[in-house]
């Protein structure tokens, strides 16, 4: 357990009491010198922008934004305001791509930490079975002195966030390289990814779903309770309306948190364009589930809303870190 007394958990715990709070961060002294590793995750984490914002202007965080194309443009998730761009290309049926970061982002962002004073990178990222993000970051990790462990979480959004979380909350402790990396690898093993999308056909276009998955979606009306697994999207139930969907998803979200260790889950909700049916999610859930902390709610990323579409719900269940006792609640 993380001395409560070294300068790395003073600093960490004045970060996110910010956070926790509600407020902006606050200016703080630098990183304690006892904190020698970085974390650089993409996009697709759909982190809460106030916990990234506790964490990230001493650069511990770094988060690369992924490339949303609507028509001719390009944006950079993160760097541009791009969700009510996004919002609409979606209701008018424009073309909505995505691709993974350049090489030469996730090289910048290994260098900058260097020079910042760290010593290693832990570098997490979305599956590799939905894009090559993880493969253009261990290309820049080949090209950089700084040693940088690359980390495919099979998964994405909050399940990989969570991940990120765990990483962040060791790192800032002045935990080692290949600790990071295990609360990571904790955080993943960890999560499990329930969501619903009123239409298949943004995730065909993207080629994340069969066409013939998506005409049974489009000319039955079947609503899927959607996961990912092993690195890709995979059905797991058929619901005849939308209704009964997210009645669905809710319930496979509380049985999960429900049976696990009391007091050990945790929950985030994702939404695009439907941010008061989100609220309603995560009232019920906190509501059934009183010993978890409140969902982290936040809307999808463009990068991850281009695939499914308007109107998605996403409920994470996930763990607390039981390697890492006292700090695990940080990251919730």
């Amino acid at each position: 357990m993380p001395d409560r007394d070294t300068a790395a958990w003073l600093w960490l715990r004045e970060r996110f009491a910010a956070v926790r709070g509600g407020r902006q961060p606050v200016p703080v002294a630098p990183v304690p010198e006892s904190v020698t590793t970085a974390v650089v995750t993409d996009s697709a984490a759909a982190l809460p922008l106030p916990w990234v914002q506790g964490c990230s202007p001493e650069g511990l965080l770094t988060v690369v934004p992924m490339p949303v194309m609507v028509g001719e443009e390009i944006y950079g998730e993160g760097e541009d305001d791009i969700s009510e761009t996004i919002a609409v290309a979606l209701a008018s049926g424009s073309a909505v791509k995505t691709s993974r970061p350049s090489p030469g982002q996730f090289e910048q962002a290994y260098l900058a930490a260097a020079r910042r004073g760290f010593s290693s990178v832990v570098s997490i990222h979305i599956s590799g079975g939905l894009s090559g993000t993880a493969d253009a970051a261990r290309l820049a990790a080949s090209r950089v002195q700084i040693p940088v462990q690359v980390i495919d979480t099979r998964t994405v959004a909050m399940a990989q966030g969570m991940a990120v979380q765990n990483a962040v909350v060791a790192a800032g402790s002045g935990a080692e390289a290949d600790d990071v990396a295990r609360a990571a690898a904790g955080g993943v093993a960890g999560s499990s990814i329930y969501f619903y999308v009123p239409s298949l056909e943004q995730l065909r276009r993207g080629g994340r779903i069969g066409a013939a998955a998506s005409l049974l979606g489009t000319v039955l009306a079947i609503k899927p309770i959607l996961s990912v697994q092993d690195g890709r999207i995979v059905p797991l139930e058929k619901v005849r309306s939308a209704a009964k969907a997210i009645a669905r998803l809710e319930e496979l979200a509380i049985a999960d948190a429900a049976a696990r260790p009391a007091g050990s889950a945790r929950l985030a909700v994702h939404h695009f364009g439907n941010a008061e049916q989100a609220a309603g999610l995560v009232r019920r859930l906190g509501e059934a589930l009183p010993q978890c902390p409140p969902a982290q709610a936040s809307a999808l990323p463009a990068v991850l809303a281009a695939h499914a579409g308007l109107g998605v719900l996403a409920v994470i269940v996930g763990e607390r870190t039981p390697a890492l006792p006292g700090l695990a609640e940080l990251s919730t």
